[in-house]
């Protein structure tokens, strides 16, 4: 038995009393300071795993941006031509009534803002002309029709899907020129907007005129070479769409993979400074509940004492 003196039943109560008061608010803390590790612990495995999953997404863009550059190096000298025969027999593309505008994009993302790019340079083209002209867009990618689609609905002539899951091809850009041509509008003048790839950590939105058959029969120059019919002539034009959307398919194609390699090697960096952020946020809560827990067994242990 343990006497104390001096102490009476009401007295004793009392302490008792706020003794509990006392040790519940360490109890509240303690919980909440385990809830917010057990916040903290799940929150960190969660950026690990996100950052394990970009780093492997980098390694993958890297790969297929290294095959993406060799093809674009073989298909480059494939689209100067187009160009350059346009040039030197004097084919020139004046603004007309009736324009179309084709936009190539693809279907997949995380690759930074390179699909909205175009599209916001396509609004701006669009904005910027007159009344009396009529455009229609062809969209190549759901990317490009999933933002246009918001504002120029009624423009859209063609849309093509299924773009950017594999390297380009010959064949993708003939489907997208035969449907096309197979629309039925008689568009006198176009333009290509596509990202031209500039180095691993650049691009640049560029257009490409698409020169028609009509522009080709007005030029005089083509004549000089020999007797050209109007079948080949309409022949030629259309071969000529082709090539030209094949070339900005695949210069497109580069600037993604690199812009979506830079996007996740961006994303890697930014996981990893949230985890050195998330651990040592943690390492300080499980310090303060250690140091909690020692402050009530000392307080304690004093207490019997």
């Amino acid at each position: 038995f343990f006497l104390v003196p001096h102490f009476t039943t009401t007295k004793m109560a009392a302490l008792l009393t706020r003794g509990r008061l006392v040790a519940q608010a360490p109890a509240l803390s303690q919980t909440r300071s385990m809830a917010t590790l057990q916040e903290l612990s799940l929150r960190l495995k969660s950026v690990k795993s996100i950052a394990k999953i970009t780093k492997s997404m980098k390694m993958v863009s890297a790969a297929k941006f290294a095959r993406a550059e060799r093809n674009l190096k073989d298909v480059r000298p494939i689209g100067d031509t187009s160009v350059v025969v346009a040039e030197k027999a004097g084919v020139e593309v004046e603004d007309a009534e009736k324009q179309i505008m084709v936009i190539v994009s693809s279907d997949r993302g995380l690759c930074g803002g390179i699909h909205s790019g175009v599209c916001r340079e396509t609004r701006k083209l669009l904005a910027a002309q007159p009344d009396n002209v009529e455009t229609k867009l062809v969209l190549v990618g759901d990317k490009a029709r999933n933002i246009l689609s918001r504002t120029h609905k009624s423009s859209i002539l063609v849309s093509a899907a299924g773009i950017g899951k594999k390297p380009p091809t010959f064949e993708e850009a003939s489907a997208v020129a035969k449907e096309l041509i197979s629309s039925g509008y008689e568009y006198d003048s176009g333009t290509i907007l596509y990202n031209h790839f500039k180095t691993a950590a650049s691009y640049e939105v560029t257009k490409r005129p698409i020169v028609g058959a009509a522009a080709m029969e007005s030029a005089e120059s083509l004549s000089l070479y020999e007797e050209i019919d109007e079948d080949a002539i309409k022949n030629y034009s259309e071969f000529n769409l082709a090539n030209n959307l094949y070339y900005c398919m695949v210069e497109s194609a580069a600037a993604e993979q690199s812009a979506r390699m830079s996007a996740m090697e961006n994303a890697t960096n930014n996981a990893g400074d949230m985890i050195s952020a998330l651990e040592l946020k943690y390492n300080r809560t499980r310090q303060a509940v250690i140091t909690t827990e020692l402050i009530e067994i000392i307080s304690g242990a004093a207490a019997m004492e």
